[in-house]
């Protein structure tokens, strides 16, 4: 924000000669590379989740479902960085990777159990109701112990030495808060429309089942 102020009074009171232009450098032209870099790499992180999930369950639908977690996370997480000036740096865009990768993992509980529960013949809503109930405690410890370990960092904000580990921390914070209580809603009803269609016990095909000839 000093730089930006600093650009726009020097852009209104200096005059500079023909094909002249002022470069700032230094430690803000090392940040805004930094933050170029990060930004960069967190869309290859959304893709290299994304590709790791359609991996592992081998569906596009549930795969897709399980992203949804990362808009939950984002969303506290902007709330988050909003409330401490609005600033989005290399911390912030860190924090949001580690977010994303905390975010999924919850989802990933949930549908795994849910898969596993339908597997076995249990209707879709039972089988999201008690997975749903069998998971809460695994995902309430993650998101506390890591609140609890990230709430002194937190409230370090503005104190000197303390400028890279506060906002991640902050911006952690925030994303957890969302992604955990909404997690517990929007995937399990979104499973319920979507995801089941994909994991019903087999139905045998008529034209397979041996039919057994009784003796005469």
């Amino acid at each position: 924000e000093a730089v930006e102020e600093l650009a726009a009074r020097a852009a209104s009171e200096v005059a500079l000669p023909p094909e002249y232009h002022v470069q700032y450098g230094g430690q803000f032209e090392s940040g805004e590379a930094a933050t170029r870099r990060i930004t960069i790499l967190s869309l290859f992180s959304i893709a290299a989740i994304f590709l790791i999930m359609f991996r592992t369950f081998r569906n596009f639908r549930i795969s897709l479902l399980l992203m949804v977690n990362l808009p939950l996370a984002l969303a506290g997480g902007v709330v988050a960085v909003l409330v401490i000036g609005g600033t989005v740096n290399v911390a912030t865009l860190v924090g949001f990777i580690t977010l994303f990768g905390i975010a999924v993992r919850n989802g990933i509980l949930l549908v795994s159990r849910y898969r596993d529960l339908c597997g076995t013949g249990m209707p879709a809503a039972d089988s999201i109701r008690r997975g749903s109930m069998e998971r809460l405690a695994p995902i309430l410890m993650t998101a506390l112990t890591a609140g609890l370990a990230l709430i002194p960092l937190a409230l370090g904000i503005g104190e000197p030495g303390k400028e890279i580990q506060a906002p991640l921390a902050v911006v952690v914070l925030g994303g957890l808060l969302t992604s955990t209580f909404l997690n517990m809603v929007v995937v399990p009803a979104l499973f319920l429309r979507f995801g089941r269609l994909e994991t019903g016990p087999e139905v045998p095909d008529p034209t397979e089942i041996a039919t057994v000839e009784s003796p005469v």
